[in-house]
């Protein structure tokens, strides 16, 4: 399965984020209770866990599995982003 055809699955609905993360990622567990304070919809993926995955984090960032990759409604993505940009982007 090509990345892009993998990538259509994990595109959001309009208003929330596909969350890119792993088990151990401080940043990531940051930025979900920041995400649930503002209450912006997130569904989390492990890419330790998803087959796939990582490869599509890859995709995102030249190459490395750097978590929290999110995944926006439009398709396009942010690398640990702040969540002043997440909560402009899904319009929360």
């Amino acid at each position: 399965m090509s990345n892009e055809l993998n990538l259509d699955q994990y595109v959001p609905a309009a208003g929330g984020v596909t969350m890119f993360t792993t088990s151990w990622c401080g940043y990531c567990r940051n930025l979900k209770r920041l995400m649930d304070q503002k209450g912006v919809a997130y569904t989390e993926v492990n890419i330790e866990e998803v087959e796939g995955t990582a490869e599509i984090v890859e995709s995102f960032n030249n190459g490395n599995q750097t978590v929290p990759t999110l995944i926006f409604p439009d398709g396009t993505a942010a690398t640990n982003p702040r969540i002043e940009e997440v909560v402009t982007r899904v319009g929360a």
